[in-house]
């Protein structure tokens, strides 16, 4: 495995932890939780989910089109990573 691919998958189990966390708040008793967080949070998993894909994806993929999904997996970290940085109003 190539190093991009280790960092991008140390990254995503970081991301996913803060994710959880996240989520576990929301699920507290008594504490009401608005729709643009639970937005935001499911917008995280999605975007969690398709860098895991495209991290699968560049894995399993021939040297042929790796150059390609490197940038695939690179940008779709770039979206996680943003929508971290920028939570919905």
């Amino acid at each position: 495995m190539e190093r991009v691919a280790e960092q991008m998958e140390a990254q995503l189990k970081l991301w996913g932890l803060k994710i959880d966390r996240l989520a576990a708040k929301t699920e507290i008793a008594g504490v009401q939780t608005g729709f643009y967080t639970l937005m935001h949070i499911d917008e995280l998993k999605a975007l969690h989910a398709i860098a895991e894909a495209k991290l699968l994806e560049f894995k399993v993929a021939g040297e042929a089109s790796r150059a390609r999904l490197e940038t695939e997996m690179k940008n779709a970290g770039k979206d996680l990573e943003a929508a971290f940085k920028n939570p919905m109003p």
